[in-house]
């Protein structure tokens, strides 16, 4: 048996290494250099010709800029074979792998070269996006006005960037030492002269190379006696059946905003609106936790506007009261005061998509709102699985 196995072995043909033909590896090499010089040299000519042209084209037509020099990149491709033959590179022997490879160089050298310089510090081609909010809209007579902005600029903006100007009914204005950190300008107005009316307010952002946002040049905010009211007739000897109406202006927010009221300074009873739909009316009754049987009681109405910046968990929030206290009676009723008042709007439920809890307000309230770039993750994870599939057809391979 070991006698047959020998002889096969002597049978095995001899393996012997292929000749290493030197020359033709050198002149290999010095191509495939000479390309990849040639492809990257191009690719960052062209994209200096096509910042250029972008700079022009995006001062009039934004929308069309990239579209554009995304043709001219993808067109002016076709340099390549001629400086190919122009320093004598072999084209005859370039395969479709080797053109591939130069054009992939060519194409990316070109777009990343023409990211960096339409970027900071090259080029500012945005003015600072501005969001801003004044909270409330409108407001009652002692009360405050919260203005919260969020500033963003790709090159930097300082308080110094920043015009804020505040011009009463009367038309004096003013210009405020507002709070500027972390991107965030506050600053709460008390209107110290009382002034009822409309005021108006400017924010102006100019960024280090002088473009200027001024989308928020002539806003205005309300002061008014009658913000919050209650419309009902009838305030003595309630019982529990009895509904209690509450107009509000829907002025006070753009956002939606919760209504509520409290007995004898007790805790806040949350109210539901007449009409899902509509801001401006809200409805309650005697049957709520608070009120008290056969009673004099004194009701005070309040109103929260709040406000989430996109991607900011922080809340902005301030709140009207009503200047007018109601002094209301109760009857002898047994529900007085025997129903829990409905619950304020869970934000952490409207963030999964959960239903709210029972008896929670009827109508939703401002909530964190987080935007992410979609489509990022997908390609990193169609990247990653495309290499562990090429590793491991590679490893299978004899």
């Amino acid at each position: 048996m070991a006698k047959k196995r020998r002889e096969k072995d002597e049978e095995e043909p001899e393996f012997k290494l292929p000749k290493f033909d030197e020359k033709t590896f050198i002149q290999k090499e010095r191509r495939n250099l000479k390309t990849l010089y040639l492809s990257f040299g191009t690719g960052l000519l062209i994209a200096i010709v096509s910042f250029s042209l972008w700079v022009l084209l995006y001062e009039n037509q934004p929308y069309f800029a990239w579209s554009l020099i995304l043709l001219f990149g993808v067109v002016n491709a076709v340099w390549l074979r001629y400086l190919f033959q122009r320093f004598n590179v072999d084209i005859p022997s370039l395969g479709r792998k080797e053109w591939f490879v130069s054009y992939a160089i060519y194409f990316f050298s070109w777009l990343l070269v023409l990211i960096i310089l339409v970027n900071p510090p090259f080029y500012d081609a945005e003015a600072p996006f501005v969001q801003a909010v004044t909270l409330p809209g409108v407001q009652e007579p002692g009360g405050t006005i919260l203005f919260a902005a969020q500033i963003t600029d790709n090159v930097g903006i300082t308080s110094d960037d920043i015009q804020f100007m505040i011009t009463d009914p009367n038309g004096n204005t003013s210009t405020p030492s507002f709070t500027y950190s972390n991107n965030t300008l506050t600053y709460e107005f008390t209107n110290p002269e009382n002034l009822m009316g409309t005021f108006t307010y400017s924010l102006v952002v100019t960024d280090v190379n002088g473009r200027v946002n001024d989308t928020h040049a002539n806003r205005t905010f309300t002061y008014d006696e009658d913000a919050l009211r209650i419309t009902s007739s009838v305030f003595t000897n309630l019982r529990s059946g009895d509904k209690l109406t509450i107009n509000a202006d829907p002025d006070i927010c753009t956002n939606n905003f919760l209504v509520y009221y409290s007995i004898n300074n007790s805790d806040p009873i949350n109210v539901n609106r007449a009409d899902v739909s509509a801001k401006d009316e809200y409805t309650t009754s005697p049957e709520y936790e608070g009120w008290v049987v056969e009673s004099n009681l004194t009701m005070t109405i309040y109103a929260e506007a709040s406000h989430y910046f996109v991607n900011n968990p922080t809340k902005y929030s301030n709140t009207v009261m009503d200047t007018t206290t109601y002094n209301v009676s109760t009857g002898y009723d047994g529900d007085t005061g025997s129903e829990t008042p409905p619950r304020e709007w869970n934000c952490t439920r409207a963030l999964f998509q959960q239903e709210q809890a029972d008896n929670t307000i009827n109508y939703s309230l401002p909530c964190p709102v987080f935007v992410a770039t979609p489509g990022f993750e997908l390609l990193v994870f169609l990247a990653a699985f495309l290499v562990v599939v090429l590793l491991v057809k590679r490893r299978k391979k004899p």
